[in-house]
Order: structure tokens, then C-alpha cells, then sequence
């Protein structure tokens, strides 16, 4: 019953409350982004949602326009302390997961919820039945602005232990689960705890590279 109908009841519920800091953030932090390069306020990524379906992730533009696509030897996003492709206020905003607040958005809209898997990458999507059964078992539930990984270990991990955490996420969804979630996601924000990752080892130019994974609460 909470799977199917009261964790949407709650996130619509959470959703209009995250507005209020939402435009807060907004009013203040979209005139300094805008003003540093000139480029868009909002980095607006293709992601996988339920089933496969893609949509657009909102979230504050911290990078650089036209910044390259730096990844880690297991494919992971890059995102390191001194990563010269962030801005002094998209640094900020990194640290605190104030980037991640338009995905309230997402939420009220239905693409993703409070908790849940991480919104994951298209790169080479070729459809939901090509996918290995771990894979499509991290798409039977929405993705979330925070989740099993991004709690207790943001950006420490590699994706294959991601996936892992996924998938027992979907298999052991509940209240109580959500809930402990939840709380572990305020204490790892407050203390800043596993921001980062170490080096990168491969370099792709690109549009942009907004897939920093806090909460891949790094945000991928």
C-alpha cells in the first residue's frame, strides 16, 4: 500500500513544501549563476526514469558552460575538490545540495520521488528489455532526489556497489526504510561527508557535464 499509493501521496506533499526553499535558492542563487558565464541558470540532464521512460532532471547549473566530460576508471562521473570545470558558486552549491533543489520539480511532476534509486545516465540506453535484470529492477520504482547510496555514501562508491544498493533498495522498499533514508540524508548534507571522488582517469569533451553524483543527495 505505501509502495503504490501513499509514498506518491507524501511526495506530492514534500514536493510543495520543497518549493518554498526552491524559489528561495532561486531568487538567489539563479542572478549569480547567470552572471558568472552568462550561460543558462538551470542544468536540465536526459535521465532514466520508471520503466525507462527518459525525462529532464532540473537542477542549478554548476559547471562552466561547454565544460568536458571527465569520468573515473569504472565509467563513474568525476568530481573532485578542485575540479577546475566548477564554479566558485556552483562549488558552494555542491556542498550544501543546493544545486539539487529544482528537482522538487520533478517530483510534483512525477518523474521522480523524495527517495528512491538514483536517476541514472541514457548514455547508451537501447531500451528497458535490453537491460540485465539488476538494471531493470532499479527502474520498477521512481528515481529519487536522495536514496539508499547517496545517504550513507554519496560519491565513496563505485557504480556496480550503486547498482547493488539499488536494487536492495527496490526489494526492500518501505515507510521505515524511506524514513531512515531520510534522516541519513540531512546528517551526510550537514556534515559534508564523502563529497568527492579521488582522480579522474578519462576525458570526453562535451556540452556540458553536469552529472556530478551527490546524489548520483552528486548528485549523476
Amino acid at each position: 500500500m505505501y509502495k503504490h499509493f501513499f509514498k506518491r501521496l507524501f511526495d506530492i506533499a514534500v514536493g510543495l513544501l520543497g518549493l518554498i526553499p526552491f524559489s528561495i535558492f532561486f531568487l538567489i542563487f539563479a542572478p549569480i549563476i547567470w552572471l558568472t558565464d552568462r550561460g543558462p541558470v538551470f542544468y536540465n540532464a536526459p535521465r532514466l526514469g520508471k520503466n525507462g521512460k527518459v525525462f529532464k532532471m532540473y537542477k542549478f547549473r554548476s559547471m562552466k558552460v561547454n565544460s568536458p566530460n571527465l569520468r573515473n576508471a569504472d565509467g563513474s562521473t568525476y568530481n573532485g575538490a578542485n575540479d577546475p570545470r566548477v564554479t566558485k558558486v556552483g562549488r558552494f552549491m555542491r556542498k550544501t545540495s543546493i544545486d539539487e533543489f529544482p528537482q522538487f520539480l520533478n517530483v510534483l511532476f512525477g518523474h521522480m520521488s523524495l527517495i528512491g534509486p538514483r536517476a541514472h545516465l541514457t548514455t547508451s540506453y537501447t531500451g528497458f528489455e535490453n537491460l540485465d535484470e539488476k538494471r531493470q529492477k532499479r527502474l520498477q520504482v521512481r528515481p529519487g532526489i536522495t536514496g539508499y547510496s547517496q545517504a550513507y555514501y554519496r560519491n565513496s562508491i563505485g557504480s556496480e556497489q550503486k547498482l547493488e544498493n539499488d536494487v536492495y533498495y527496490v526489494e526492500h522498499l518501505s515507510f521505515w526504510l524511506d524514513v531512515k533514508i531520510f534522516f541519513k540524508t540531512v546528517f551526510s548534507v550537514l556534515k559534508r561527508e564523502n563529497i568527492y571522488v579521488a582522480q579522474p582517469t578519462e576525458a570526453a569533451p562535451t556540452e556540458t557535464a553536469e552529472e556530478k553524483q551527490p546524489a548520483e543527495v552528486g548528485k549523476q
